[in-house]
This record gives C-alpha cells, structure tokens and sequence, in this order.
C-alpha cells in the first residue's frame, strides 16, 4: 500500500472516530439543560438520552422539549415573571379584593330582590 492509502484509512477512522463523538455528545444536551435547570426528573432525561442514542435520537427532541419546560422558580409553570396581561386585579392586596366582592356581591343581591318585587 502506498502513501495515500494509508492517508485515506487513517482520514476514514477519524472521520468515524468524530461522528461516534458527536453522537455521544449531543445525546447529553437534554441531560445538561436539566441540570442547569435543577429539574426534579434529570435522572429519567439522562437515561432516556442513552436509550435514544441507541434508537439513533428517535426520542431526543422529546427530551429536550421535556429538559426545557422546566423552569426552576416557576416549575412547568413557566417563568415567574411572565404575567397575563389585562389583570387589573393581581396588583390589589387580597384585603381590598375581598372589599370590593362584597361590594358587587351586595349591588348583585339589591337588584335581584328589586326585580323580585
């Protein structure tokens, strides 16, 4: 064998060497998010990581959407900070809500005895 078929084997064992790598490597994303994240299943991520490296990533965007939707204040909630907007009452405290129940509840109760009558 001459020179560049030495080359092109050591060129095709590399190339194998890289892939088998990347495979392994991107198989544990989903595993690195959960734990960034302190997610309570990143055992479970882990191991079904290894499970779709040998179903060749057939599960992986399922464990990365899994690994994301986690969030470590809000829990699968989402993020604490993210409002829904058009709440007015959220600012009140829970004592002046009470308050101003009471006081539809009682214009509800006045007009439902007026119409009685």
């Amino acid at each position: 064998m001459d020179f560049l078929s030495y080359f092109a084997l050591g060129l095709i064992i590399f190339v194998v060497l890289i892939l088998a790598y990347g495979m392994i490597a991107i198989h544990d994303i989903p595993y690195h998010i959960a734990q960034k994240r302190n997610h309570p299943h990143q055992d479970a991520i882990h191991t079904a990581g290894w499970v779709s490296l040998f179903t060749l990533h057939a599960i992986w965007p399922f464990l990365w959407i899994w690994a994301t939707s986690y969030h470590p204040e809000g829990g699968y909630a989402g993020r604490p900070d993210a409002k829904p907007s058009g709440r007015k009452d959220e600012a009140e405290s829970p004592d002046e809500r009470i308050a101003r129940l009471e006081a539809r509840l009682a214009e509800i109760e006045s007009a439902a005895t007026q119409q009685k009558s």
